[in-house]
């Protein structure tokens, strides 16, 4: 072989070589350390993005929720509700003041004053739940439907009382000085001995059936009996709220799954379960919010406390690999709902920081869906991918096909109450990226 083959030769062989070794492959790349294509951002979260997610949603909530009553006639602000004559209304906004849902957005931003230390997340609630006080007290017609506060002074159902109740109570602890107990007497009286019961107590419905067990209805209910427990000392209303965890998980709750069913109905025979996310939603806050209160020397504690758990590792196994939850937890090919997902983080979150649940296990789930639930929060701090209201359905399209709206007000509350645990929450952990995953660092 001449010189010149030579030389192609040990040409095209070093040619060949540096091919080789500028190739990805497992000799030249450490492919575990190779960044995955994530839907939802692997990271973190920082307080400060955290903060800036609730600022959104406060500045928006701020601007679309009234603050003040107004004559329906002329639009006129009133301001003395005893010498007010005619009906009166709430001023121009995007929300309720008086729902269950914002109920639950009271309570979020009185978590986030917490959180934050801003002012003006309780500036928001105290202002409103004081107007609805104020109209209660001062405010006299022949018509009731006259006043926008109908549903406090006669509610009809549990979804007019118990939210509302319990952050009515919850400002109070933080400091309110209205004179709220009118208003939080009358819910917890409705609750208490007006509302429908089976025989055993159990809270009910007669739609829509005869003898309907609602899993929402532990969250209208249940926070609102524990926080008047809180508040009056009164044991009744802790056994009373123990004894509806209990008896709902009884009959709802399914052991191998770990999910609720969402509704239940006496007369059938056999019960379709059909695991709708939201309302398994309000069965974990329930507890979470129950165990807050309850004393730990009060015989229904350890129950209540084996049921969360059970719910958590339960909802935990259905967490989808973008963070989110489905809308039927355990049929995937349904969408991704935010509200949902928003209330297990915040309760998941909670739970984790009462020492409820196992930290170690299950912070790094709690994270991803915090991170999920932030990506829905746009620009101008609004919610989006919320199931607007749902009643109880027993086929799969029901629940399949129920439409989002970017003013359904069940996402609100619980993206504040959400990002205000998870700021707790990385007040008390350290977290790292090992090994490509993210954990709870252990070690210093």
């Amino acid at each position: 072989m001449n010189y010149k083959a030579t030389h192609i030769i040990t040409l095209f062989a070093f040619g060949f070589c540096a091919a080789v070794s500028a190739q990805t492959n497992d000799v030249t790349t450490p492919l575990h350390l190779m960044k995955p294509d994530y839907v939802t951002p692997y990271v973190i979260p920082e307080k400060s993005n955290i903060e800036a997610v609730l600022n959104r949603v406060y500045t928006f909530l701020e601007e679309n929720t009234a603050s003040k009553a107004v004559l329906a006639s002329d639009n006129s602000e009133v301001k003395d509700f005893k010498k007010a004559k005619g009906k009166i209304i709430f001023s121009p906004g995007a929300f309720r003041l008086t729902s269950y849902e914002w109920g639950v957005t009271y309570a979020g931003m009185l978590l986030a004053a917490e959180a934050t230390g801003k002012k003006e997340y309780a500036d928001y609630t105290n202002t409103r739940l004081k107007l609805i006080a104020d109209i209660s007290e001062n405010y006299k017609s022949e018509n009731e439907k006259d006043s926008p506060v109908h549903t406090v002074l006669k509610p009809r159902a549990l979804d007019d009382a118990g939210a509302l109740c319990a952050a009515f109570i919850k400002a109070k602890k933080a400091g309110n000085n209205a004179n709220f107990d009118p208003v939080i007497n009358n819910f917890i009286k409705y609750i208490s001995e007006k509302e429908f019961r089976l025989k055993d107590g159990t809270l009910a419905r007669n739609r829509p059936q005869d003898n309907t067990l609602w899993l929402d209805d532990l969250f209208m209910s249940v926070p609102a009996l524990a926080q008047m427990g809180n508040y009056t000392g009164d044991v009744k209303y802790f056994d009373d709220a123990v004894k509806q965890v209990n008896q709902f998980s009884e009959r709802m709750f399914n052991s191998q799954k770990g999910l609720y069913m969402h509704g239940w109905v006496e007369s059938m025979q056999v019960h379709p379960q059909f695991h709708w996310a939201r309302a398994n939603g309000w069965a974990v806050m329930t507890m979470v919010e129950l165990l807050e209160v309850l004393p730990k020397n009060h015989p229904g504690y350890p129950q209540v406390l084996a049921q969360l758990q059970k719910h958590i590792a339960g909802l935990l196994q259905y967490q989808h690999g973008t963070g989110f939850w489905h809308q039927l937890i355990d049929r995937n090919d349904t969408y991704l709902e935010t509200s949902a997902t928003a209330i297990y983080t915040y309760a998941i979150a909670r739970a984790i920081n009462r020492g409820y649940v196992d930290k170690l296990a299950y912070t790094p789930a709690v994270l991803l869906a915090w991170n999920a639930v932030a990506s829905k929060v746009n620009a101008k701090g609004q919610v989006e991918g919320t199931c607007v209201g749902t009643g109880m359905g027993f086929d799969p399209a029901f629940y399949y096909y129920r439409p989002v709206n970017l003013y359904a007000a069940h996402g609100y509350g619980p993206v504040l109450l959400a990002g205000a645990e998870m700021i707790s929450l990385l007040k008390n952990s350290k977290f790292e990226i090992n090994d490509s995953s993210i954990q709870l660092k252990t070690k210093s």
